[in-house]
């Protein structure tokens, strides 16, 4: 069968392609498209039994009954988080549904320290007034992180790996979570309350999924928490903080600096070339103008390790369909007969 894939990008799609090669050895064909899922998109896919499929896809019921028409029976997410994918819809039309429960935390997690030294030292506006020769440090004052306060919202796999960071600063750590990690309290780490996270940590990052009870986990209320020189990090879903109440934070000048690498709009954007057109979305473009915040597209996974990983998990999935099997990774089981 031919398989096909959406939103592939550029440097995935060489990994892909030989993954794939070795594990169905011309068994099975791939198809590889920028295209991303959505009801215009949806037709393309028709005859094809097994869709891989991405984060930004969205899959929802009219999407999912679409692909079913057309006979897709299997949906491969490369990607660990599924808010995209109406669960519910694919169990009621028949299709099998997999994703990958874990990748390298350590891409995700280094890259949220990356935006958050970025934010605190002035590390983008410097570079750009250097390559103006302009070799003042006005205005370019950062802080010490060592001896603050991080707050891990979230300590799972990538939360600690973070954490383990943040250790190595020689931050003192404060977590908050549905269940108390060993690893996390070898480190010294206690934890609080979600409230008092926000009140007390000079640098907070989300490493929670998004869920209905984690939805603008981050909102207003949460935000008038936070003390006014603190840091926010962002590398797990756009939909945890609620932008308005974001935008209006900074108008207020708080928050010591933001590091955005996903939005709650995100999709139609992100991964895309919107440089020629006008940018319609008005509370992005807001958020652009603050000279504290630094958004990035969706790339902290982005490493070849990760992908690699993303792609053979992904691999799997497909063998375990065809095989009649299921795992960790299968969110929707195949229809019993």
């Amino acid at each position: 069968m031919e398989i096909v894939a959406y939103g592939v990008l550029k440097d995935e799609e060489p990994l892909l392609r030989a993954v794939f090669d070795r594990a169905f050895r011309g068994r099975h064909e791939l198809r590889c498209l920028e295209l991303f899922l959505n009801r215009d998109t949806a037709p393309t896919a028709a005859g094809h039994e097994v869709v891989l499929c991405g984060a930004n896809d969205t899959l929802d019921a009219e999407v999912l009954r679409t692909l079913a028409g057309g006979g897709t029976r299997m949906l491969a997410q490369r990607a660990t988080g599924f808010n995209n994918i109406d669960l519910t819809a694919a169990e009621a039309l028949g299709l099998t549904v997999a994703r990958v429960a874990s990748y390298s935390p350590y891409s995700v997690a280094e890259f949220a320290w990356a935006l958050a030294l970025a934010v605190d030292r002035r590390i983008v506006r410097a570079a750009g007034r250097t390559r103006e020769f302009d070799f003042r440090l006005d205005g370019l004052m950062g802080r010490d992180l060592h001896g603050r306060t991080a707050g891990v919202v979230g300590t799972g796999r990538i939360g600690t790996a973070f954490a383990r960071i943040a250790h190595g600063f020689g931050m003192r750590l404060l977590g908050w979570d549905v269940t108390e990690n060993p690893d996390c309290l070898a480190l010294g780490m206690r934890y609080v309350e979600h409230e008092w996270l926000l009140a007390e940590a000079d640098l907070v990052s989300l490493h929670v999924p998004l869920l209905s009870n984690t939805h603008h986990l981050v909102d207003a209320e949460a935000l008038m928490l936070m003390k006014d020189d603190a840091i926010l990090i962002n590398t797990s879903r756009g939909g945890l903080v609620d932008t308005d109440a974001l935008l209006e934070t900074l108008r207020a000048g708080r928050l010591g600096g933001v590091g955005l690498d996903v939005y709650e709009e995100e999709a139609g954007l992100f991964f895309l070339d919107k440089s020629l057109e006008v940018m319609t979305d008005e509370r992005l473009a807001r958020l652009m103008t603050f000279n504290n915040v630094l958004v990035t597209s969706h790339q902290a996974y982005f490493t070849r390790d990760a992908v690699e990983q993303i792609v053979e998990t992904t691999a799997r999935n497909v063998e375990d369909y065809v095989a009649g099997r299921t795992g960790d990774n299968t969110l929707v089981p195949p229809p019993q007969n």
